[in-house]
């Protein structure tokens, strides 16, 4: 246990280079035999500075990440889901909500958590849309949790005081969350957050500010995203999230539907990025359902596991050309043939064929 404390450390100004090394040696020194060190002044910084060893004491207290959809989600998480339209993104997300809310799992996927509230911020449906979902021909609605909470945009309450849109929406967003004092937390989807999220520039503080509202409300957090057009004859990778990298990069977790090329009523979910799991479902064992509603309640039902290159598309002379026209854009951005390679998901010599294809 690391308990004792050090008062008397030198002040680091005005020190040369070789005296700042020596004093940093020998602070690491005292450290390893159970030192710690108080700040030097009253100022306060955004960092903790502890030992690697009190870092793990500390994290040995506090619970094991539950999982809320399998090995897809986790309590704690900023997860992602994307895909191409009219996939079913809206529908699985609120099968998740529903099933959380319920504390009843969705075949074969755990739900470790007990039943707990969640927040499902619709950009995407009216609430006539919606109740068209999920009620049966004679128009008796599906019975929902009360835990299970929906938010849409309230056109009487738009007045941003200054603000601007973005800003206000932000300002409003944590407003439900804290009101709510919900921990799950469901967005459907983040084109609307930021009209370009496939901009760094746009992207960052997006993410920024749901991963600063993810630790200070101790949310779980997913968030829905599209996919550009894709060819459909390749597996689905990081690359695919429309602002990939930006997002891919400040994400906990991120997971796609993919349709099945022998089957348009097939979708499969993939694994693309996890932190608090090994991959289970990657290319070799992806998830496969189909879409019902056998009653008032649209769903995915689980139908098997499979290999994703069962369900892709035999390349085409189309698949080829919109490969091309890709790279092509990719090197008038001013991308090198390494960075085309990797957004796209295919061999650095792969690229230099299309492009000489292309001259």
């Amino acid at each position: 246990m690391l308990n004792q404390t050090n008062n008397n450390a030198r002040p680091t100004q005005g020190l040369t280079k070789a005296q700042l090394f020596a004093h940093a040696r020998e602070k690491a020194e005292l450290m390893m035999a159970g030192f710690e060190f108080e700040p030097q002044s009253e100022e306060k910084g955004m960092f903790l500075l502890r030992t690697a060893s009190r870092w793990m004491e500390e994290a040995s207290n506090e619970p094991e990440a539950q999982m809320l959809f399998g090995e897809f989600w986790h309590e704690g998480e900023l997860c992602i889901l994307f895909a191409d339209t009219n996939l079913g993104k809206s529908i699985l997300a609120v099968q998740i909500g529903d099933s959380i809310s319920r504390g009843e799992a969705i075949h074969p996927l755990r739900l470790q958590a007990d039943a707990q509230q969640v927040v499902y911020l619709d950009f995407e449906l009216t609430k006539k849309q919606f109740q068209n979902r999920y009620q049966n021909v004679v128009f008796e609605p599906y019975e929902w949790s009360p835990l299970f909470l929906r938010a849409e945009i309230d056109p009487e309450n738009i007045e941003t005081d200054g603000l601007t849109f973005e800003e206000f929406l932000n300002y409003s967003l944590e407003k439900a969350v804290a009101e709510s004092q919900t921990k799950v937390l469901i967005i459907d989807n983040l084109t609307y957050l930021r009209n370009e999220t496939e901009k760094a520039k746009d992207a960052l503080p997006l993410m920024k500010h749901l991963k600063q509202m993810k630790n200070k409300y101790n949310l779980s957090i997913l968030a829905l995203a599209h996919t550009p057009k894709r060819d459909p004859s390749r597996p689905i990778n990081r690359n695919d999230l429309q602002g990939s990298k930006m997002l891919m990069n400040f994400c906990d977790s991120a997971f796609s539907i993919g349709e099945s090329q022998i089957d348009n009523n097939l979708r499969y979910l993939k694994q693309i990025k996890q932190r608090n799991t090994e991959e289970i479902y990657g290319d070799d064992n992806v998830c496969l359902f189909q879409i019902t509603k056998p009653g008032k309640f649209l769903k995915f039902d689980f139908i098997d596991y499979s290999r994703e290159w069962e369900h892709l598309r035999e390349s085409t002379i189309q698949d080829r050309d919109l490969l091309k026209a890709q790279v092509a854009d990719l090197r008038t951005e001013g991308k090198t043939v390494r960075e085309v390679a990797e957004l796209l998901g295919i061999s650095k010599a792969k690229v230099q064929r299309l492009l000489e294809a292309i001259k």
